[in-house]
């Protein structure tokens, strides 16, 4: 299910981000994740950085956990992996969402193509860097798109850049197909003008 709220985790301290990872990194964490958002977005007082209430920092806080969670589980599989890999990018991180932008569209993998229209994009450049680390790019308007483009393609393994909702959806395929994965999360989410982090994409590819 989609967030009913915008957010934009930018501005979060580093030490927050120090935190989260401790806290992901501890046993038996799955059962606590409610208890330790809450306790991390009170610390650092989350809901007054972001302009949320409450109830939906802590929402957001506890899928940040969860997708570190995740990362952390399958990050020695990914590690060792060999063969065909793709990188997801969100399509919402395009600079321009009309026309300006010059990507093709494939509508049999429902996949957009960056031609690298504008130097300043975040998808331009993710696709660059994806493409120097071997990986085959796909730009996405949903989750939902890597269960097509995983039934006609077969990889090793992926990474998908995404809002915590998408990664979690895409999540599901990825389990059922038994193929290894690593998530990077949006810091700004939306349907236009999304951002992430350039330095972490790299560190997971």
């Amino acid at each position: 299910m989609a967030y009913k709220f915008r957010f934009d985790v930018s501005e979060f301290p580093k030490a927050f981000f120090e935190d989260l990872a401790k806290v992901s990194g501890r046993r038996g964490i799955h059962k606590k994740i409610g208890d330790f958002a809450n306790c991390l977005v009170k610390k650092f007082r989350i809901q007054e950085i972001i302009g949320l209430p409450l109830s939906e920092a802590i929402l957001l806080v506890e899928d940040m956990i969860d997708v570190h969670i995740k990362n952390t589980v399958q990050k020695g599989i990914f590690k060792g992996l060999g063969g065909a890999r793709a990188l997801f990018l969100p399509h919402c991180s395009r600079k321009y969402m009309d026309s300006r932008c010059k990507a093709g569209f494939d509508p049999n993998i429902s996949s957009y193509k960056c031609n690298r229209c504008s130097e300043d994009c975040l998808v331009n450049k993710a696709t660059e860097l994806g493409r120097k680390k071997g990986y085959e790019i796909f730009v996405l308007p949903g989750g939902s798109c890597v269960k097509k483009i995983t039934d006609k393609k077969k990889f090793s393994g992926v990474v998908g850049v995404a809002c915590f909702e998408e990664i979690k959806l895409a999540g599901e395929f990825l389990k059922d197909l038994k193929i290894p994965a690593q998530a990077v999360p949006l810091v700004k989410n939306g349907c236009a003008n999304t951002v992430f982090s350039m330095e972490s994409l790299e560190r997971v590819l």
